[in-house]
């Protein structure tokens, strides 16, 4: 992961915002759903969530600036103005020191930080981004390593994108991991939930995945979502908003009126055509979606976030960089397309 440029960038502007705002590290005093302002982030317009000033977007808008290229910088400016989710390390130590970090800087500009768990053992059924802790114990000595470094700061966390769904998928997970995959996801919700001022949202795929939403509630119950702020839906997806809100509000029906979020990041033009890796791996001509806000005019979606980060690969398909590796020409074919009245 690219996080030791990233990392000493944030302690430098962490140790300059705490120090303009007299040492102040407070927060939103709630999560997104609680929250009195919304918008985009990084431009005073009063969003709760915290956008890295040290993030991939970020330099590569200087480097585009600094080389001429000053129509480029402008259009990857639509990603670097935005507030984006930070995805944690995999190993305990560095997770640790991540959580700390992003929330320090996030607390002493008054914001909140959204982090993503994705760390989950036997990850993501051998394809891109297969991985994860390498058993049960080593995942619990993690989750306690990010537990400690948020403490009682302000963050919104999406846990385990793909976990749950990946478990009703036949020849995914197998099924001696099943029940130790529940008790994972259950016990990462509650040790987060029991933090002072984390709002918790349990990953539950995508409006085209698990096509029937009841399908869903048992396990989003088995894994602890009546413990969370809610569930998260189209995380690292293509699905319209409109279609996530109309899946999400069916589920949160189903779950005694659970709230949700929506991954926006890159559903402007909704999903491409076709099936299989075509329609998930750096698929051509999508675009942005809507900035992330709270102000969703929807009462049971606390947000619209953008968890993955736009411009970041999706696996090595068609010759694109590692899952997770920044993609610029990726990153501007987005930027490129997005509606006048997104970013």
């Amino acid at each position: 992961m690219r996080v030791a440029g990233v990392l000493a960038g944030v302690r430098v502007v962490a140790v300059l915002v705490a120090a303009a705002v007299l040492g102040g590290c407070a927060g939103t005093g709630g999560g997104p759903s609680r929250a009195a302002t919304d918008g985009a982030g990084g431009h005073g317009d009063g969003a709760p969530f915290w956008n890295n000033p040290e993030g991939p977007a970020e330099r590569q808008a200087a480097a585009y600036r600094a080389a001429g290229r000053h129509r480029d910088a402008e259009l990857i400016e639509r990603i670097a103005d935005r507030p984006v989710a930070e995805w944690l390390g995999a190993e305990r130590a560095e997770a640790e020191e991540q959580a700390r970090t992003y929330t320090v800087a996030a607390g002493a500009a008054g914001r909140r930080a959204v982090l993503v768990l994705y760390n989950i053992p036997h990850r993501d059924c051998g394809q891109y981004s297969r991985g994860g802790a390498r058993d049960a114990a080593a995942y619990r000595e993690w989750l306690a390593g990010v537990v400690r470094g948020i403490g009682g700061r302000p963050a919104t966390v999406i846990v385990e994108p793909d976990a749950l769904p990946h478990l009703l998928q036949e020849g995914c997970t197998p099924h001696r991991f099943h029940d130790e995959r529940y008790r994972l996801l259950h016990e990462a919700v509650t040790s987060l939930a029991a933090l002072a001022d984390t709002d918790v949202y349990l990953d539950a795929g995508n409006a085209g995945w698990v096509r029937e939403p009841g399908a869903l509630v048992e396990p989003l119950r088995k894994a602890g979502v009546g413990a969370a702020d809610g569930f998260a839906l189209n995380v690292a997806n293509f699905r319209t908003t409109a279609a996530s809100v109309a899946y999400g509000r069916e589920l949160s029906r189903k779950l005694g009126g659970a709230h949700f979020v929506v991954d926006t990041s890159r559903n402007g033009n909704g999903p491409a055509d076709g099936t299989g890796e075509a329609a998930w791996c750096n698929p051509p001509g999508r675009a942005l979606g809507t900035p992330p806000t709270t102000r969703t005019g929807h009462e049971r979606v606390d947000a619209y976030l953008w968890i993955k980060r736009p411009g970041e690969s999706d696996g090595s398909c068609g010759g694109a960089p590692e899952a997770g590796e920044w993609f610029p020409r990726y990153a501007l074919a987005l930027a490129r397309r997005a509606r006048a009245d997104r970013p």
